[in-house]
């Protein structure tokens, strides 16, 4: 078995037929859902709305009120999310290096190796700081991409994904996830 290559896709593929990627999302939701800084964002957000402070916003209807609402504040409200998400996923002490140890395992396990694959010298947990410093500019650097480029909200599946090819999923950011599409919660 440990002479077979293992894949970013085996991996990937694993992680989503065990669960373990529906539990991350989960543990990462209910992070966002507990975070009180995001949650008074938006609230100032909506507070400070053009579309509800506009006269005459009170004789329109709901869906009409919910409509305008969501062209004016999903972009800024969705970015925020996401940064909140990418600085969830990196945080060394929590759920990032959960996810880290996680995938590394997976690796392992169908690689045939054993963990850790990378330990730290002298027993140090911590990850050095410049490469601490080195994921955190990528992330800026992607953020400010993602701005420039204007915000998308098409989710992609992994088949999209392969199309784009291996080589891509080391040389390049991940796109951040992107919040789940519900039905309208206000009837019209």
């Amino acid at each position: 078995m440990g002479s077979s290559v293992i894949s970013p896709e085996d991996v990937l593929e694993t992680l989503m037929n065990d669960g373990t990627i529906d539990a991350i999302r989960l543990k990462i939701i209910n992070q966002l859902k507990a975070n009180e800084e995001l949650k008074n964002n938006t609230i100032t957000m909506v507070e400070q709305s053009k579309v509800l402070n506009t006269p005459g916003a009170e004789r329109q209807t709901k869906r009409e009120l919910f409509d305008a609402l969501r062209r004016e504040l999903e972009t800024p409200v969705l970015e925020k999310a996401s940064k909140s998400v990418w600085e969830i996923i990196l945080d060394n002490d929590g759920l990032g290096k959960e996810i880290s140890e996680t995938v590394e395992k997976v690796f392992c396990r169908l690689s045939g190796r054993d963990p850790p694959l990378f330990p730290m010298p002298n027993g140090d947990t911590q990850q050095p700081e410049k490469e601490k410093d080195n994921m955190e500019n990528e992330t800026e650097k992607y953020i400010d991409r993602e701005e420039s480029l204007g915000s998308s909200s098409k989710k992609r599946n992994y088949s999209e994904m392969n199309m784009h090819g291996a080589g891509e999923v080391a040389n390049s950011t991940p796109d951040p996830p992107t919040a789940p599409e519900e039905s309208d919660p206000l009837p019209s």
